[in-house]
């Protein structure tokens, strides 16, 4: 075929009649264009192969049949809206436009939407899941907790509107006076995988003794359902969070031959929700009853401990002797002592006399004079020696006292006094030791041995008589010449 034949490219015709040429770009995007607008929506269906998560988010992977084979990619923007995890050998129905890779010359569907193709492949695709987990030790009856005997609150997840938790309550009234908090979640269609799962694990991250209780244990429950109203309960996600729940969870999904993937993790699987209130909580009158039972096991029990007892007691009794016996021989010889009591008193007194008669004939008041007549003779020596130097002592003191009183008297600042000198105080009262240490007009204080008198220092240096010559006494009548007055002459 030439390009002429193509319908969708515009070929204009060229003066001489030739076809124009086109790139290789422009005829593959030419194409690419072309197939858009006729399959813009397909649905297929086929097997799964050549599945491949690339690093970026993007799946690549091949859909095929018995007799072809076309690629697909799902982007990575829409591989949580799939609904389901791509597995090789699936086979499914598809949805999405067909396109081309002009890089690569080949055709590809970008798909939209995956979903199994019937219950056989949803079955498949479950027995696969079921294998991988159960390989990951999921199943494993070891890592299953014990449920607790007497739970104080128990958690349920349901929907609050069905059936399913009326049976439930009802249930739990009868048998155990406990506290039953309700989740309420949507147990069909897209929705519900993901709700039950954030209701294990919210009532997981519910502390002790917060405004909301933190269940005992868990109920999951949902009424009995065809294979893909149950579907929900066969999540990986669901399952996951179930196996990681930290608080024991019971699963009673469908009716006793249903069976989802959440029976499998769960601690404990209930037939039906009825039965698993059963599980959940004891019976109350049953444990009063076996409570009563053990009490009178008790009673009886001890009561044949007690009869046990006195019967071997009574036995032994019988090969032991009287009291009376084993009393009599001590009782005889106390009789005996006591009676020979009194006459060994009086022998013992009179022993002690006669000892006291034979010392006492040895004693005689001089022998306690002499030792009284030695101490006051210690006593007058003593004091003979003792006088002589207590006098000493006393003149000595009275010497040093003497001396003590001279120097008193030769420091005494008033003695100069009496000789006719005078001491200079400053006005604060400091004593004035050297001329230079007072200065003009200074008001001073002269302390004389009758009295002190004020006096202002007036500066002027005056001719003073050389030390120890004693000035000529000025006879009666002579006057101080006065400075101020000059010579009439």
């Amino acid at each position: 075929m030439s390009l002429e034949d193509l319908p969708d490219i515009d070929a204009p015709a060229v003066p001489d009649g030739n076809a124009k040429a086109y790139s290789v770009s422009e005829l593959a995007f030419a194409l690419k264009r072309t197939l858009e607008s006729a399959y813009g929506f397909v649905r297929l269906r086929g097997e799964l192969s050549k599945v491949t998560f690339h690093s970026n988010g993007h799946v690549y992977l091949s859909i095929k049949d018995d007799k072809a084979c076309i690629d697909g990619v799902v982007w990575k923007s829409g591989v949580r809206g799939l609904g389901m995890r791509p597995e090789q050998g699936l086979e499914v129905i598809v949805t999405g436009r067909i396109t081309t890779y002009p890089a690569g010359s080949r055709y590809q569907i970008v798909i939209e939407t995956m979903e199994p193709a019937g219950v056989g492949a949803l079955l498949a695709q479950l027995e696969k899941l079921k294998a991988r987990l159960q390989a990951e030790g999921l199943f494993d009856p070891s890592r299953k907790r014990p449920l607790p005997s007497m739970p104080e609150v128990v958690g349920v997840i349901t929907s609050p509107t069905g059936a399913v938790i009326r049976d439930i309550l009802h249930r739990i009234r009868d048998r155990w006076p406990c506290r039953v908090v309700v989740w309420p979640v949507v147990v069909q269609g897209d929705q519900a995988a993901a709700q039950v799962r954030a209701a294990i694990e919210g009532f997981n991250r519910l502390e002790r003794g917060g405004d909301m209780p933190r269940p005992d244990i868990l109920i999951v429950a949902r009424g009995g359902g065809s294979v893909e109203d149950l579907w929900p309960f066969n999540d990986e996600g669901l399952a996951r969070a179930a196996a990681a729940s930290a608080i024991p969870l019971v699963s009673a999904v469908g009716h006793e031959t249903d069976t989802t993937l959440i029976d499998f993790v769960s601690d404990r699987r209930a037939p039906t929700p009825t039965a698993a209130a059963e599980i959940a909580t004891p019976v109350l009158a049953e444990l009063k009853a076996v409570t009563a039972d053990f009490q009178r096991r008790l009673v009886r029990c001890a009561g044949r401990t007690l009869e046990d007892r006195r019967t071997r007691l009574t036995s032994a009794e019988r090969g032991l002797p009287r009291p009376a016996d084993l009393l009599a021989l001590a009782s005889q010889r106390f009789d005996h002592v006591s009676s020979r009591l009194g006459a060994g008193l009086e022998r013992n007194v009179a022993v002690h006399r006669v000892a006291l008669v034979q010392v006492a004939g040895r004693l005689s008041p001089g022998l306690l004079d002499r030792p009284r007549r030695l101490r006051a003779e210690r006593v007058a020596e003593v004091s003979a020696r003792l006088r002589p130097a207590v006098d000493r002592l006393r003149a000595r003191a009275a010497e040093r006292l003497e001396n003590l009183d001279k120097l008193r008297v030769s420091f005494n600042p008033d003695g100069p006094l009496k000789r006719g000198f005078a001491r200079v105080h400053h006005a604060d009262g400091a004593l004035a030791r050297t001329a230079g240490a007072l200065s003009s007009a200074e008001r001073v204080s002269l302390v004389f041995l009758d009295g002190a008198r004020q006096a202002t220092v007036d500066g002027a240096d005056q001719d003073l008589p050389p030390q120890g010559e004693v000035p000529a006494k000025r006879g009666k009548g002579a006057r101080l010449p006065n400075p101020g007055q000059g010579d009439l002459f």
